[in-house]
């Protein structure tokens, strides 16, 4: 049988936690992480109707893209918003997690289904997460060092783009001393050794590192391998918000804009943009992206589809002559991440067989658009 934190671990193989902007709050949040499940039900958010709808399907889990349990939570009564959803699950015996802006930063996350979804082929990471890259070295002797390479990749490290167990090796020599305690793998207590070793090195996000670790310990022969961690300057190649791609074709923008409506079902779109223009080059994030307005234009995109622009945040778009400078599209928050709830019960599907996962038949959000 299933329980819930199977799920949990599968999900977050994927999105890991620590890769979560610091605000955030993701992973399980009600229930209890033994318990056995046989079905899912995943949806944007958490409204009465989802907490309803798994009772009534006799689903054990609920997987939301928003997280509930966002900001401190005074009590869990029935007559607050927030706190008698906790009560409700707590009354079924339902179990409850969030995965949120670690599915926003994982490659082949929401802005990858996002792209996908309005045509957008050839896409790459639009602002790379900066400064959680390391480098870990590690020194084996070379009988070991194949299964240290394979311990360090299994671990994720060595994660290159779109390359895994990626590594570099030099050959020299290490030498030690046995003192009186140690249980030298090598050699002899009391005397110096000289031997063959390999210096490994691998790039790994930070939150990998203790996994790294252990699995070095683990399946290397010394008492106390050398492992050496540095912080590394620049950006991560597999982990940030938003993507940067391209149509099939130029088309106008008008044809652009009908393109995204359509395909993301959104009633109306805010934009700017010169009419005139045409459209090749798209930058995409889904939700709230508009911090990553200056990644778009860096990488020459000619249309930016985000959501929550206000008033006055448009005029950034804009030139010092009042031009824009490039087409700015807010399709709603809803709309550009509905498609996150079919990327999470997919995946969840394809890790587990015997596991029934369904896609809430709600629309969450409860906003609308009036068009007369």
């Amino acid at each position: 049988m299933t329980t819930v934190s199977d799920v949990l671990d599968a999900l977050h193989a994927w999105a890991p936690p620590g890769q979560k902007a610091d605000f955030d709050r993701v992973g399980l949040q009600v229930g209890d992480p033994a318990a056995e499940i046989d079905r899912v039900l995943v949806a944007l958010d958490l409204t009465p109707a989802v907490v309803d709808e798994a009772a009534e399907t006799g689903a054990g889990l609920i997987v939301t893209h928003h997280p509930l349990l966002f900001k401190p939570v005074g009590r869990a009564t029935a007559d607050d918003p927030i706190g008698s959803l906790v009560w409700r699950l707590a009354r079924a015996g339902i179990s409850y997690a969030a995965v949120h802006t670690n599915l926003d930063a994982a490659r082949g996350g929401v802005s990858f289904a996002l792209a996908e979804q309005i045509g957008v082929s050839e896409p790459e990471i639009l602002a790379p997460l900066d400064g959680v890259m390391r480098k870990v070295t590690v020194f084996a002797p070379e009988t070991a060092a194949d299964a240290v390479r394979q311990a360090l990749a299994g671990a994720g490290a060595g994660e290159v783009g779109d390359y895994d167990a990626c590594s570099f090796s030099t050959a020299g020599t290490g030498r030690f001393h046995p003192q009186t305690g140690a249980q030298p793998a090598v050699g002899q207590v009391g005397r110096e050794e000289a031997v063959a070793e390999v210096r490994i090195e691998a790039v790994a996000p930070s939150w990998a590192v203790g996994a790294v670790r252990r699995a070095v310990a683990a399946a290397h022969p010394y008492q106390a391998p050398a492992v050496d961690v540095v912080a590394l300057d620049g950006q991560a190649t597999r982990q940030g918000y938003g993507v940067v791609g391209r149509l099939d074709a130029p088309v106008p923008l008008a044809e652009f804009l009908e393109r995204v409506r359509d395909a993301l079902g959104a009633g109306a779109l805010r934009y700017v943009g010169d009419d005139r223009q045409r459209v090749e080059r798209v930058a995409v994030c889904g939700g709230s992206g508009l911090s990553f307005l200056p990644d778009a234009l860096r990488a020459g995109a000619d249309a930016y589809v985000t959501s929550d622009v206000t008033y006055h945040r448009w005029f950034e778009a804009l030139d010092a002559d009042g031009r824009p400078r490039l087409a700015l599209i807010d399709a709603g928050h809803y709309e550009t991440e509905a498609v996150t709830e079919r990327l999470v019960a997919d995946r969840l599907a394809a890790a587990f067989g015997g596991l029934a996962v369904d896609v809430t038949r709600h629309r969450t959000s409860p906003m609308r658009t009036f068009a007369g």
